[in-house]
């Protein structure tokens, strides 16, 4: 069985990072998926792919992956870039702002 180890990036529809503090072992698809030509419907018969196993960390992912036999592969988290305004959208409003605020 192959998967992988990441640490899941936040979502794109928020800023916050709930949810990745986590690491995710998923495992790959080991067979296409079919179209049901009747509704449309995407199906396959492979249930491994449905299962997302969380851990603290990625020593514990890669230990679990070592002592079940699963040939997994580590994907390194990318970094943030920093905030590029440190008032942020408030400051737009602030009391003690020096210009009229227009736009």
């Amino acid at each position: 069985m192959r998967a992988r180890i990441y640490k899941p990036a936040r979502t794109a529809m928020s800023s916050g990072m709930a949810k990745t503090k986590v690491w995710l072992l998923e495992f790959a698809p080991s067979e296409a998926r079919e179209v049901d030509p009747l509704m449309g419907w995407t199906s396959s018969s492979d249930t491994q792919t449905q299962v997302r196993l969380r851990f603290e960390t990625r020593e514990e992912a890669i230990e679990y992956a070592r002592e079940h036999g699963i040939d997994a592969q580590v994907q390194e988290p990318q970094s943030r870039k920093p905030n590029v305004r440190a008032g942020g959208y408030g400051e737009n409003f602030a009391t003690g702002r020096r210009g009229a605020w227009t736009h």
